[in-house]
């Protein structure tokens, strides 16, 4: 069966979207909290659909739904809505676009936060290093053919500095930007990790931050890594490489998405792995999904539609018609 450009950015949405509300139930715990709450691993939603996942029920911040996606994905939709508006990636565009996220807007997401309280679209933040923008920048891959590097480097960092401007956050989008990119073009995972590595090092010198170049290279150390072991198990990549700040979240990710070649399984074991699960399950899950669109478990999107009415097939076939 030919599998279209089109059916690879619906498949990178949907894995998406997928991952990121597979993994909000194991968001932050450890894998052993992972293990206490769901004794036998997570195999999909566990519980019924639009109920709250029982770990969240009398969270003061929110009850999170099972089935709910986070802001990951409200913010993947934001920048594609910014970019379908304007043609192109634009900042100021996005920052109007990111003004009306409303999930995690809190003083415990200091990035987010600090850019809501200062209520400018046209706001460039000059720190944060987190994976904030690497999690919302696969409209970019979309939008830009992999060959069109200076596009696609720029796009990223566009996407990125409302919230984020630290050279580690601009480098882990850039390169998850390459990457989603690499994966519509059909790239083998080679090329895929090593256009992402290129688009991080660039990035890195382009936007240097106070201490030396760290992301390619950790990017390239988290792949060889998974190579190695081609059968290691959840807890041994929890040990080895957990995912709970910048130079493990994103890294890990694109690591997953170029040694799997199911967005299902992938999103699963991001899920089973604990830490900042529903950036890795979505950043992963997308990567794979549009190489692979038919590994995405279309039960779980239905499930995901059904609770948060993304209409995700517009957006791709809308994105679709701008690739160039």
């Amino acid at each position: 069966m030919t599998v279209t450009v089109a059916d690879r950015i619906l498949g990178c949405l949907k894995g998406i979207a997928t991952g990121d509300a597979i993994a909000k139930q194991t968001e932050t715990l450890s894998r052993e909290g992972v293990l206490h709450w769901y004794p036998h691993g997570i195999r999909g939603f566990e519980g019924t659909p639009g109920s709250v996942i029982p770990r969240y029920v009398g969270n003061a911040k929110r009850e999170w739904r099972i089935g709910e996606t986070t802001d990951d994905t409200e913010m993947t939709v934001a920048v594609a809505r910014a970019i379908l508006t304007d043609r192109n990636v634009s900042h100021v565009s996005v920052g109007r676009e990111l003004l009306r996220c409303t999930k995690c807007v809190h003083p415990g997401l200091k990035s987010l936060w600090e850019f809501h309280q200062a209520g400018d679209p046209a706001r460039v933040a000059r720190n944060h290093d987190g994976c904030g923008a690497a999690i919302r920048v696969a409209p970019v891959g979309i939008l830009y053919a992999s060959h069109r590097s200076e596009e696609l480097l720029n796009g990223a960092r566009e996407a990125s500095v409302s919230t984020h401007g630290g050279s580690l956050a601009i480098a882990a989008a850039a390169a998850t930007a390459a990457a989603v990119s690499a994966a519509i073009d059909g790239a083998s995972p080679h090329e895929l990790l090593d256009l992402a590595e290129r688009a991080a090092a660039e990035a890195e010198r382009r936007w240097r931050g106070p201490s030396a170049p760290l992301f390619a290279d950790a990017v390239r150390t988290v792949r060889h890594d998974l190579e190695r072991v081609p059968a290691m198990g959840t807890s041994e990549i929890a040990a080895r490489r957990f995912p709970n700040q910048p130079l493990t979240i994103v890294p890990l990710a694109l690591g997953l998405a170029t040694v799997m070649a199911s967005a299902e399984e992938a999103i699963l074991l991001a899920a089973n792995i604990g830490g900042d699960s529903d950036s890795v399950a979505s950043i992963a899950g997308g990567i794979v999904g549009a190489m692979y669109p038919i590994t995405v478990n279309d039960l779980w999107y239905t499930v995901v539609e059904r609770v948060n009415d993304h209409d995700l097939v517009a957006v791709a076939n809308e994105m679709a018609q701008l690739r160039h």
